[in-house]
């Protein structure tokens, strides 16, 4: 485990945990779905209070999202808050949420996407580990993956098992490091706040969806130039997918950009892990320390 992070306890059989809808609004036919699983995983769920409200796209008002994480957060007998969905929001409420009742409760928090500020805000600010993961949107998709869903189970649950994963791997090697990153557009959105977060000596992970090639590439460049990739202990990219091209095309592919940006260090590059907006999204731990190791022209993933 990482040191100076505070891991929550694994889940157990009868826990109580939340749903809340911190960005983008959600149809109640999928919150449905997502508590029948859980309850099938033995836990006990409760629906924040304003998790189906509509506000234009997002869930509910500024305020009325920030009572339902604010009353989770506070709460010493729920041991998880899964994020219903993603796509925008978490940015403008952030700053106005208090985590300080987590120094004596700690607890998980699950979701990806959008999420990711929320994530990362805990593990630089909060020092506490979370979980990159699928979200009660998806649960009963039926192209979803079983090792989504039970990826997810077993990092609740404490039994997460390494991922072996073939892809397009530059200067490929081992490493070991604190894990950081998730969504690369909204790591971006976090440059200069308090939730930057900090990337020397870890293994930085990064994945996008409905972007342009330029966008990558940009995005990227800037973490360049503000030394977001200098000293990293690995790059691991998952999936980059719904990529989109200009008029004139970019000529290059995600990962063919990811390689190039990244070509004047000497950390090992790896693509095509099986997490993001992807069919087979696996959970990740944020704020854990992992090792990375090669094994032919496999790599495997797994936590120290």
């Amino acid at each position: 485990m990482s040191a100076g992070k505070i891991q929550p306890p694994f889940l157990r059989s009868g826990d109580e945990v939340a749903i809340i809808s911190p960005a983008y609004t959600i149809d109640e036919d999928k919150i449905t779905d997502a508590v029948t699983i859980l309850e099938g995983w033995g836990l006990k769920v409760h629906l924040g209070k304003n998790a189906l409200k509509h506000d234009g796209p997002f869930a509910g008002t500024e305020n009325e999202r920030i009572q339902d994480i604010q009353a989770m957060t506070n709460s010493p007998d729920i041991k998880a808050v899964f994020c219903s969905r993603g796509g925008y929001g978490l940015l403008k409420i952030i700053d106005k949420i208090d985590f300080s009742a987590l120094k004596r409760h700690p607890k998980w928090y699950i979701g990806y996407s959008d999420i990711t500020i929320l994530l990362v805000w805990l593990s630089e600010r909060e020092n506490l580990i979370s979980v990159h993961a699928e979200m009660p949107l998806n649960y009963k998709n039926r192209e979803t993956t079983p090792e989504t869903l039970g990826s997810l189970h077993a990092a609740l649950f404490g039994y997460l098992k390494p991922v072996k994963w073939s892809g397009e791997f530059f200067r490929p090697g081992s490493a070991i490091g604190e894990v950081t990153g998730g969504n690369l557009s909204l790591l971006y959105s976090l440059t200069g706040t308090p939730g930057e977060p900090e990337t020397r000596r870890r293994i930085l992970f990064i994945e996008d969806t409905d972007e342009y090639y330029y966008h990558l590439d940009r995005m990227l460049t800037s973490f360049n130039l503000t030394g977001k990739l200098r000293g990293l202990s690995a790059l691991v990219s998952g999936g980059f997918t719904e990529m989109k091209d200009t008029k004139i095309p970019w000529g290059k592919s995600a990962e063919q950009i990811i390689s190039a940006v990244t070509a004047g260090y000497n950390y090992p590059v790896f693509t095509g892990f099986p997490a993001g907006h992807l069919n087979d999204n696996r959970a990740i731990y944020i704020g854990r320390r992992a090792k990375i190791e090669m094994y032919g022209d496999e790599a495997i993933f797994s936590y120290i």
